[in-house]
């Protein structure tokens, strides 16, 4: 009896990238199709049994005219997520490994909004971010959840208490195409991001959760800052975060136009003049290898 023929199954090619530790699984979808699921996507990011990553990106085909190309970001547990500063970077140095461009200056749409990007070199990407949010309801951010601490109506930047850990944590919503909480502490290092972060990122006043940003001023030209990711848990580096905490050190004035913020992973460059120009952050993206999964 003729056996029926097994199904071919699909190649999928994949590149590990990382940005200042801020790891990645890129998935080129401009020469190949993509049929991924939460599932998959989780399984994948497993570090133990799958191929380990923070986020998996993707490079799509535009929908708009004017963009060079879509991304997506999918963080580790397979959630979406809406924005990805360090990945910004990182797709646009595979764009330019695989020649799915030769320009050095990229539009791209992402589901946090339009961005754009310049390659200089990859110790030396520049990513011209989306614009601060700071209205609640547009972050999301429910206010009534939460106590209000802080009020600065020149700026309409509010500061808000949160419960975890049996505390209070004076947070300030900010959103960069994805949800922060921006806290200020005196120490980074003596931080207990992981049992915070691990509340505050379900806390209730964040509907669709939230990334936690542990910020130390050390002078107005350098600050530290350690990230819990939702959907991920703490990274070596967080490009959104880093933005979110420079704006509202910023706009609280306690830092200049230019910043530079170290992360464990490594620095990053922010400069945001004021609320009429742009933000921009500069850092550097990096290729670890390629490789193939079969669906």
């Amino acid at each position: 009896m003729k056996q029926p023929a097994s199904k071919k199954r699909q190649r999928l090619r994949f590149h590990k990238m990382h940005s200042l530790g801020n790891d990645f699984v890129v998935v080129d979808g401009i020469t190949q199709s993509l049929n991924l699921n939460a599932d998959l996507i989780a399984a994948w990011g497993t570090r133990h049994t799958g191929i380990g990553f923070d986020q998996l990106l993707t490079i799509e085909p535009p929908t708009e005219t004017d963009a060079d190309f879509w991304y997506r970001v999918y963080n580790a547990d397979g959630s979406t997520a809406e924005q990805c500063g360090n990945g910004t970077r990182a797709v646009t140095l595979l764009a330019r490994h695989l020649q799915l461009t030769r320009k050095t200056t990229l539009h791209w749409q992402s589901p946090g909004g339009r961005l754009t990007t310049s390659f200089n070199n990859p110790q030396n990407i520049e990513t011209i971010m989306t614009p601060p949010v700071l209205e609640a309801a547009d972050i999301p951010f429910q206010s009534a959840q939460a106590i209000q601490a802080e009020n600065d109506p020149q700026h309409a930047i509010n500061s808000y208490l949160l419960s975890a850990s049996d505390q209070n944590f004076c947070v300030t919503p900010v959103s960069m195409g994805n949800p922060h909480a921006v806290m200020f502490v005196d120490n980074i290092f003596d931080t207990d991001v992981e049992a915070i972060g691990r509340q505050l990122t379900k806390h209730p006043a964040y509907p669709s959760g939230t990334n936690v940003e542990f910020c130390q001023i050390v002078d107005r030209q350098f600050m530290r800052l350690r990230v819990f990711e939702r959907g991920v848990g703490e990274t070596q580096a967080c490009g959104s975060g880093a933005c979110a905490a420079a704006v509202v050190a910023r706009l609280k004035n306690l830092i200049d136009p230019r910043v530079k913020v170290s992360l464990p992973g490594g620095k990053l460059r922010i400069s945001w003049s004021d609320h009429n120009t742009p933000l921009t952050m500069t850092g550097s993206a990096t290729l670890v290898f390629s490789g193939e999964l079969t669906l």
